[in-house]
């Protein structure tokens, strides 16, 4: 996992790549978060312009939309 933010909320775990498109680097990329086992945010990180995606309750997203986000 690259890194984790932790807020009054919790902690949340990220892991940051280029693109996922090919289906080894996916499973690549979400292993160290599929491997958490507690039940807090999980976030993979991309440049791919794709719909928000879950892939067994990791959201995966686009980076600089999760950067640009007005919360």
């Amino acid at each position: 996992m690259d890194f984790v933010a932790t807020n009054e909320n919790g902690d949340e775990y990220y892991q940051a790549a280029l693109t996922v498109r090919d289906e080894n680097t996916l499973f690549r990329e979400l292993k160290p978060l599929d491997s958490i086992s507690d039940h807090n945010p999980k976030y993979l990180l991309t440049l791919d312009e794709d719909p928000v995606t879950i892939h067994n309750g990791i959201r995966q997203i686009n980076a600089l939309d999760w950067l640009l986000k007005n919360d």
